[in-house]
């Protein structure tokens, strides 16, 4: 699951920063095309090694289920790997084994993606192959059946047996009123149990199609060479009267929610989620931004505000943290949390989260404060740079999402520009309690059951 924001400035900082990263902006050298029936292709060439990542991003995540279907994106993702009837299950991944490859996948809110990184001589490979299971998939009863299975055990392993992780997802169920975001990406467990070999038919019907897809090609290839071998694979495959996607805004947050959550736990926990800004027009706004740079004078490195004063001075709680996921097409949140020590309650360290919020209010944050945020966030990632998955991720989110790869040079110059009176402001303009949501996790005893590892799991989510 993407971070947001911060994954992809931090991500595109390493790489694209010269001074620190030595490397050019991520536009320059890009080729982009679109073939008749469709299907965008980007390429990005990296001559350091003779490898390729190819990846094919779909623009449908779990934002675009149906209620009474959730979970039904990811659970296509994992069918997605058995079987055409020219690649029997579990070929696929065989076949990309013995180029010497490997491959994944990945579903989000807003995507579903498909890789993989092998040897540039077997590009046609990888491409034929994601071109054959984009039309001639097979969908068995019977691999679903087996499957489905695989996917409620990995929710329990993920979610159930996870407390930090059931608080987050009724954190988010409860802060949003309509808005899709607000079912989890591996689906409740009850739609899951319903979900049929048909419902799961359909949906990779309606949105699998060159048309609703991109191909993000990183590594030792020329362009005119990719678009051959894309025009060979691809080509052919005809294009699809997509949905209309009808606008899904959220209601206006109107006052404070507040929730407990019990579960088997050892210990108590509070989280905080603010409705803030997204990103929307990379070039126009700023208020993202700030938001980035407030996560990093909170949270960024172990010497940063919540460690430094909560878990350190203070010693309120073993942990805290805080987070921004502004890059999306739905609403945005940013998170403040909290694990108190024993002895300290979750109330005595939600009020001070609050008490971190109110420095930055009366104090401000200073400009060398920023500026040392700002280089941590390029050196902690600038090993990034030799990445071409990094580079494609980068590539096809921003593309997936509805923005484009070239707005990656933008969020360099914006995030460098940001300063201390914005990050300010943005806490006094929307970290309101107006905008706000509470959870709170009551440990309840423990099983004594050991966690659960879930057989056949093996996509990265």
């Amino acid at each position: 699951m993407d971070r947001g924001l911060r994954f992809l400035l931090i991500g595109a900082v390493s790489l694209l920063f010269p001074a620190v990263a030595g490397a050019a902006g991520m536009a320059d050298g890009v080729s982009v095309k679109t073939l008749d029936n469709g299907l965008k292709i980007i390429v990005k060439p990296d001559r350091r090694a003779p490898v390729v990542t190819s990846m094919v991003w779909y623009r449908v995540g779990s934002v675009d289920e149906q209620n009474g279907q959730t979970g039904i994106a990811h659970v296509l993702e994992h069918m997605m790997f058995k079987g055409t009837p020219q690649v029997p299950s579990g070929e696929f991944s065989k076949r990309v084994a013995a180029a010497g490859g490997r491959e994944n996948a990945f579903t989000s809110r807003d995507y579903t993606a498909y890789f993989q990184t092998l040897h540039k001589d077997r590009l046609g490979l990888a491409l034929q192959l994601e071109a054959d299971r984009m039309q001639n998939l097979l969908l068995s009863a019977d691999e679903f059946k087996k499957e489905i299975r695989v996917v409620m055990e990995e929710r329990r392993w993920r979610v159930d047996d996870r407390p930090q992780s059931v608080l987050y997802e009724r954190l988010l169920a409860a802060a949003l009123n309509v808005h899709p975001y607000r079912n989890p990406i591996i689906g409740w467990m009850n739609d899951l149990e319903n979900l049929t070999i048909e419902d799961t038919r359909a949906f990779y019907e309606r949105w699998y199609a060159p048309n609703n897809a991109i191909l993000v090609i990183v590594g030792d290839v020329s362009a005119e060479s990719v678009f051959a071998l894309a025009q060979e694979s691809f080509g052919s495959i005809p294009a699809k009267t997509l949905p209309a996607r009808k606008p899904q805004e959220e209601t206006e947050p109107l006052g404070i929610k507040r929730l407990t959550v019990k579960a088997p736990a050892e210990l108590p926990m509070v989280m905080m989620a603010y409705r803030v800004p997204r990103v929307v027009t990379p070039a126009e706004e700023w208020e993202p931004y700030a938001f980035d740079m407030l996560e990093g004078v909170l949270s960024g490195n172990a010497a940063a505000r919540l460690n430094r004063t909560l878990v350190n001075r203070d010693r309120i709680a073993t942990s805290a943290s805080a987070g921004y996921d502004g890059v999306g097409r739905g609403p945005a949140f940013f998170y403040l949390n909290a694990t108190p020590i024993p002895g300290k309650t979750v109330a005595e360290a939600e009020a001070a989260l609050r008490r971190e919020l109110r420095r930055i209010l009366d104090e401000g944050v200073s400009d060398e404060e920023l500026e040392r945020v700002k280089s941590q966030a390029i050196a902690a990632q600038i090993y990034q740079r030799d990445s071409m998955f990094y580079q494609g991720r980068l590539i096809g989110s921003m593309e997936a999402i509805g923005l484009s790869y070239r707005d990656l040079d933008v969020f360099v110059e914006k995030l460098q520009s940001v300063t201390a009176a914005q990050v300010q402001d943005v806490v006094r303009r929307y970290l309101t309690d107006d905008r706000l949501t509470v959870a709170y996790l009551d440990p309840q005893p423990l099983a004594g059951k050991p966690r659960r590892t879930p057989a056949g799991v093996r996509h990265d989510r």
